[in-house]
């Protein structure tokens, strides 16, 4: 068989297997999560989330906001050399991100097995590059 014909046998073998695949994976929340960091800030945003005493008086102050802290936990980076600690009955995770205006800020988030609970809310200085 020539080459054409080969080629020609693959390529309709394959946009079958396309097809199926996208038909199976259509309207499914399908997500790819290898990576630590994805794996537990996608653990964290799934439970419920409480705010601490601490917590809740820093984002009565103008700087931090609620949406900044959404963003973190969906875009944030976590700081596993001092994250993963056994702290009042839950793992403690420090997450690193930024605001809506760019003032970088550090998250302290308990991981409970049923909640997840924002401990403190730290703003970091600007790294002078």
């Amino acid at each position: 068989m020539r080459f054409r014909h080969r080629f020609a046998y693959y390529l309709v073998g394959f946009s079958i297997g396309l097809f199926f695949v996208a038909v199976v994976l259509t309207g499914k929340d399908a997500s790819c999560n290898y990576f630590p960091n994805a794996r537990v800030l996608k653990t964290l945003r799934s439970k419920p989330f409480m705010y601490d005493i601490e917590a809740s008086r820093r984002l009565g102050e103008d700087w931090i906001d609620t949406i900044d802290i959404k963003n973190t936990l969906q875009f944030g980076e976590v700081d596993f050399a001092k994250s993963n600690h056994k702290e009042e009955g839950g793992n403690l995770y420090v997450i690193y991100g930024q605001t809506v205006k760019k003032q970088p800020i550090t998250l302290e988030v308990l991981n409970y097995e049923e909640k997840a609970v924002l401990r403190n809310i730290i703003k970091r200085k600007e790294k002078n590059d």
